[in-house]
Parts: structure tokens; sequence; C-alpha cells
């Protein structure tokens, strides 16, 4: 269904339950990260209308998120940490040249935000049948039904604003990329690294 090329070594669930603080942190950032991007392509793309909708929509629902992750956090006894650098975010964003169209930034962004949110999705698939802890893993089945929603919204969206025979071309090599900078990955206990 996602599309991905290369599926999450599932030895990466091990490294994430030796460090349940560090995961919650990073997925808290995740989650914040996620709404402010929705937030930027509302104020980068206003004569959208249907995408503002829809992101305004996303916005509450990731900010949403962002609660439900920061109260396992204090559930647990912990403080949210700091955030770090995404190295999965930094490397897939270098793929698309800067620059261009209003209409080629906005595709690209897109897809960019579908592929972040179908790694997302997968990773929460992963987390929810192999994490040892049962509230958790439900907590993560939870919201991997709402992340491979969010990656058709991102997907969709790009395809409706481009041509469908271009994006669907940047969408496969833009897969093919993530691939690769996943073969480097799955090594901490971060959501993508």
């Amino acid at each position: 269904m996602l599309g991905l090329k290369l599926p999450t070594d599932p030895r990466w669930v091990n490294i994430v339950e030796k460090n349940i603080e560090e995961i919650l942190t990073d997925h808290a950032y995740c989650e914040q990260k996620a709404a402010s991007t929705a937030i930027s392509l509302i104020v980068s793309f206003p004569e959208y209308t249907e995408l503002v909708q829809e992101m305004v929509a996303l916005v509450k629902e990731e900010i949403s998120h962002f609660k439900l992750v920061h109260d396992k956090i204090i559930a647990r006894g912990w403080v949210m940490g700091r955030d770090r650098k995404d190295n999965y975010v930094i490397r897939l964003t270098q793929f698309f040249p800067k620059g261009g169209s209003r209409t080629n930034q906005l595709v690209h962004r897109l897809l960019y935000a579908a592929l972040i949110e179908a790694r997302s999705c997968e990773r929460f698939r992963l987390l929810s049948e192999e994490l040892t802890d049962p509230e958790l893993a439900e907590f993560y089945k939870n919201l991997m039904v709402s992340e491979a929603n969010h990656y058709t919204i991102f997907l969709g969206f790009a395809r409706k604003y481009g041509d469908r025979k271009e994006v669907d071309t940047k969408w496969q090599e833009l897969l093919t990329f993530e691939a690769e900078i996943m073969k480097d990955l799955s090594k901490e206990e971060s959501i993508h690294g």
C-alpha cells in the first residue's frame, strides 16, 4: 500500500525498546514538525484553497498527536528531551533541486511530506506489531491509521496540482532515493533514523 521500496529492518524495534524515552521524545518532535509543515504549506501557498482547508485540519490532528505522545512521556514520569537533527529528513530533502516554478516547489514539498508520512506509518505498524509493551503497541496501532491517511492526502494533492505523469515519475524516483537512505538507517531509537 505505501509503496516503500525498502522495509524497515524489524531489528530496529529492539533498539527502540532499549530506550522508549528517546523514541517518545523523537516522536513528539516529529508530530510538531508535521504540524509545522502543514502551517508552512498554508503560509507559502494560500491561493490553493482546498490544500489550505485540508492543512488546517491536519495541523489540528498533528498537534493532538503531539499531545498524546507528550502525555505518554509525562505518564511515565519523564520530561520531554531536546530536539535533535533528523538525518533522514535532511538527506531526503536534498533529492529535488531547489528553486523552479511555484508549482514544482509545491509538488516537491508535497511529495517529501507524503514520503515522510508513509515511512512513519510503516514504522508505527512495526511498533504496533513488535513492541512488547502492550499499551504502546496499541498506541502505535491507532496512530498508524492516521499516518496512512496523511500520506494519501499529500500524494493526492501533488497529483492534483502537478502533471500526473511527471508527479508519478518523481514519486517513484524519490522512493528509490529513499530506499538508499534507509540502508544506512534503522540503527537509532528515532522514528526515521
